[in-house]
């Protein structure tokens, strides 16, 4: 198999990993982080207990064209990290690695580094990869960082 590619994006929120962790921890709140344009939904039924060997299946379409997703959580460690792999999809391979560590950010704000390192291997070739798959993850890691930041803070005020 090819070597995977490789996307790795870290945020700082202003929020102890006490709080942070559980959020990340419940499935359910991977519906409220994806862009709207996917049709994200979980079919699962929830709750789930996280847990290695954890099976969640997802509906959802890319660029309109509707399609299935299975991923298993390979590892987790609260409240530092987990990993989910992708069992059955759109990629060649997918292992999304979540990692959470207490972090000091601005003006010396106590908080919690989140960091997301994706390795994947889309379908379809280089040229696919550069012009539509690596474009879109951007998009949409981007949109999960803006939308977390968001729902943990207003949790934090309530």
């Amino acid at each position: 198999m090819a070597n995977p590619y490789v996307l790795d994006v870290s945020t700082f929120l202003p929020i102890p990993i006490e709080r942070v962790f559980p959020f990340f921890a419940d499935a359910r709140n991977l519906e409220a982080i994806t862009p709207t344009s996917l049709h994200f939904h979980i079919v699962t039924p929830m709750p789930v207990e996280m847990r290695p060997g954890l099976m969640i299946d997802y509906k959802l379409r890319m660029r309109g064209i509707p399609m299935t997703w299975r991923s298993e959580i390979t590892a987790y460690d609260p409240p530092h990290s987990f990993v989910d792999e992708q069992r059955k999809g759109p990629y060649k391979l997918w292992r999304h690695e979540h990692f959470f560590e207490p972090a000091n950010g601005p003006g010396g704000v106590v908080g919690t580094r989140v960091r997301d390192r994706v390795s994947y291997i889309p379908r379809g070739g280089p040229l696919i990869h550069k012009l539509f798959v690596r474009p879109e993850l951007e998009k949409i890691f981007a949109h999960r960082q803006e939308v977390i930041l968001e729902l943990l803070t207003a949790k934090a005020k309530a």
